[in-house]
């Protein structure tokens, strides 16, 4: 229940700074066209906060805060005075439609760069990607790349971190082939590595790009002595101490492997199950009933607790962090790296490279929300910088219900000298509503499943 308020607060919180800066972005650049906003709405529904302005727009919090909305003064929808028609959005030039248009999803673009420069400021620690483990007759297997080498770049793509490492990897799906470049152990200099891709199928909802190619991130050594136990957890009422060493599970000895540990304890949910501990050089029979969860679509039994481990070593470590001018760039540059890689992504959907499996709806992006915001702020800054990113990218699709489908219809119009006919832009309308409700289903469904 906790996770589920938590996930949903970081989800209205990220939610609504996405939504007000979209909104803002045509609010702002409307006024400065000399159009008349008559409203400046963040949710939908019943109103719990009004306000006016001077200039007699009405601001707006309203209950379901799942998008908002800018109502400007137009000809097509209401009856404007003489003295008004200047302050109409239908009679101001088809530039200063396209620039109103399009404020918002910059905006989107905006907001992501801001909150990456924030993140960079303030330093995000890492782990560069070493690879401590290669799964047998794997992709990366079979091109003979050995363990704890370092990965270096992806198809040209430099990966100083993990997070690089995932986000090349998604960006070369469908592809047949796939250069990795990799520094071996114990040597200066790099190597590089052609992947055979062409059998290479990423299924999300089961497992990451990383290991689905066959690399097994390097983690530290994990004991099998407990670390730590979660308040009011099953390990907790099961009478489980910090520092009590796991010997059995169920009379199965699990030989010094917290994984093994693991993997028999998801087996029982909402059963008893006998646990042997060494506590202060006693052996201690303990009965307890880990409690039930869904993960990849099954439901796993666990306990509240996680294992003593090793630190990464100093030099696997690295901050990055790049003070005030070098943030900067970084941030533009990491947001144009996400802009490239979501129409990539869309082009491999349009074109079948990728499966519609991979589509994300709300409900991920409220687990992404709230895991985020559980890491850290600057953790919860870079997920907002992701979905502020495609929020623009998607409000940018030349469906006519979205941003992209009225900047379609003006760039129609700037080349023939004419409006596009009324019939048309309706059917348009209703075509794309029906799209992206459709393409909604689905990101929703896989949601689901994944629950």
């Amino acid at each position: 229940m906790f996770d589920f308020i938590w996930n949903l607060l970081a989800f209205i919180i990220l939610l609504g700074i996405l939504v007000t800066g979209h909104e803002y972005g045509h609010f702002w650049v409307a006024r400065r066209c000399g159009v008349k906003v008559q409203r400046f709405s963040i949710g939908f529904g019943k109103t719990l906060w009004r306000w006016f302005d001077k200039q007699g727009t009405e601001y707006i919090i309203a209950l379901i805060p799942l998008g908002g909305y800018v109502k400007m003064l137009d000809e097509r929808v209401d009856d404007v005075s003489n003295e008004d028609k200047n302050k109409a959005f239908n009679n101001k030039s088809i530039y200063q439609r396209i620039a109103i248009i399009a404020a918002g999803p910059l905006a989107n673009f905006i907001i992501a760069i801001f909150a990456f420069y924030i993140m960079f400021l303030i330093g995000v620690p890492s782990v560069k990607p070493i690879i401590g483990a290669i799964t047998p007759n794997s992709i990366v297997a079979q091109a003979g790349i050995k363990p704890k080498s370092e990965i270096i770049s992806i198809a040209n793509n430099t990966t100083t971190t993990w997070q690089d490492v995932n986000m090349a990897l998604v960006a070369a799906m469908g592809e047949k082939k796939l250069q990795l470049t990799v520094k071996p152990p114990e040597s200066q200099y790099s190597k590089n590595y052609q992947l055979n891709t062409q059998q290479w199928h990423l299924s999300p909802e089961k497992e990451s790009a990383i290991t689905s190619i066959g690399i097994i991130p390097f983690t530290p050594k994990i004991y099998t002595e407990i670390a730590f136990i979660a308040k009011d957890s099953p390990a907790q009422k099961g009478g489980l101490q910090v520092g009590d060493k796991l010997i059995k599970v169920a009379d199965i000895k699990i030989n010094n492997n917290w994984q093994i540990f693991s993997d028999k304890i998801k087996q029982y949910a909402n059963k008893s199950v006998s646990l042997t501990v060494l506590r202060n050089n006693q052996e201690i029979k303990l009965l307890v009933m880990p409690a039930s969860k869904k993960f990849n679509g099954k439901v796993i039994g666990y306990l509240g607790v996680s294992p003593k481990r090793d630190s990464y070593p100093k030099e696997y470590r690295i901050e990055q962090s790049y003070g005030v001018f070098g943030s900067l760039t970084h941030a533009v540059n990491k947001t144009w790296q996400l802009v490239t890689l979501s129409f990539d992504m869309i082009g491999k959907l349009v074109t079948g490279n990728i499966s519609l499996n991979n589509l994300s709806g709300p409900i991920a992006i409220a687990q992404g929300a709230g895991n985020s915001a559980s890491y850290g702020f600057v953790y919860f800054l870079g997920f907002l910088a992701l979905i502020s990113v495609n929020l623009g990218i998607v409000n940018l699709l030349p469906l006519p219900v979205l941003d992209g489908g009225h900047l379609f219809y003006y760039v129609i119009e700037l080349f023939t000298g004419k409006a596009v006919p009324e019939k048309v832009q309706e059917f348009g309308f209703k075509f794309g509503a029906l799209a992206l409700l459709g393409l909604m289903s689905i990101a929703i469904y896989n949601d689901l499943l994944r629950l």
